[in-house]
């Protein structure tokens, strides 16, 4: 079951590799159209159109080659602006901006770097460290973080993320932990059938049912959680983590939410024992 269920992860990560959304630029027609027509479509259609589409590299990759050519050119305006702008949209955090411009100090110029830390510091003067570690972990899988779970706040110790996968058929949902984050202890209660089934999906998390040891959970492992049995389940100490979440059908389902883990049960658990 958890080979089938791996390689099924393994068909969905090829799907959205090749699935990747397309770059489309208007910016040459919008500002050159009727001034300078071929400029304007060359800029759009065949750089954006074509060159930053091409297989191979992604667009994240090519945002850092692109500021970092444009920088070691002493190219440091608004154009400049622009693509630390798209670079941060293509997933480029302030820790990797920030790092990627100290190196390349070196060899691209200090005062060079100077004028490129300026425009960088506005681009990403309202991200944080938490916002830089968010979308690191989101490289690290192929689901989407989603939104605060704000909805099943209450039942958490910490700030959790909840992105609906499927509706149809069977209920999937990613949930993602922030590190320490974890859920109450609860019971899927069920006349028959019923239960919940859980997929590492990225990070190191924790799963423990009551009475019984709790139970590391890395990418690929694959959780039975059978009806009527008190759990919990939620991040490591010093990692993100997401589990991807599957509703067993069953007659009179429902959930009841109990108890929060206190940190003194969970802090005897270990931040990094769930390491491979």
């Amino acid at each position: 079951m958890k080979k089938i269920l791996l390689l099924t992860l393994s068909s969905v990560l090829t799907l959205h590799v090749m699935a990747q959304e397309k770059i489309v630029q208007t910016a040459g027609r919008d500002q050159l159209g009727e001034f300078a027509p071929k400029f304007a479509q060359l800029n759009d259609d065949e750089l954006f159109g074509e060159v930053w589409n091409r297989p191979g590299l992604g667009p994240r990759e090519r945002s850092m080659i692109t500021v970092a050519t444009l920088v070691g050119k002493g190219i440091v305006d608004s154009s400049l602006g622009h693509h630390l702008q798209f670079a941060k949209t293509n997933g480029v955090t302030r820790t990797e901006i920030s790092e990627m411009l100290t190196h390349m100090a070196f060899y691209a110029g200090w005062p060079n770097a100077w004028a490129a830390f300026r425009l960088a510091k506005e681009v990403w003067a309202d991200d944080s460290d938490t916002g830089d570690a968010k979308a690191a972990f989101q490289r690290e899988m192929i689901f989407p973080i989603g939104e605060p779970n704000t909805a099943y706040a209450q039942y958490f110790t910490g700030n959790s993320y909840l992105a609906p996968v499927s509706r149809e058929q069977v209920a999937i949902a990613n949930v993602t932990f922030e590190p320490r984050c974890r859920n109450n202890w609860h019971i899927h209660k069920a006349a028959k059938g019923g239960g919940q089934m859980l997929v590492g999906v990225a990070g190191r998390g924790w799963y423990q049912e009551e009475g019984k040891p709790a139970q590391a959970i890395l990418p690929g492992t694959v959780i039975h959680i059978p009806a009527n049995v008190k759990h919990w389940h939620g991040a490591a100490a010093d990692s993100w983590f997401a589990h991807l979440a599957f509703e067993v059908a069953g007659e009179a389902c429902s959930t009841e939410w109990l108890e929060p883990v206190t940190d003194e049960a969970y802090d005897r658990l270990g931040g990094s024992c769930c390491r491979e």
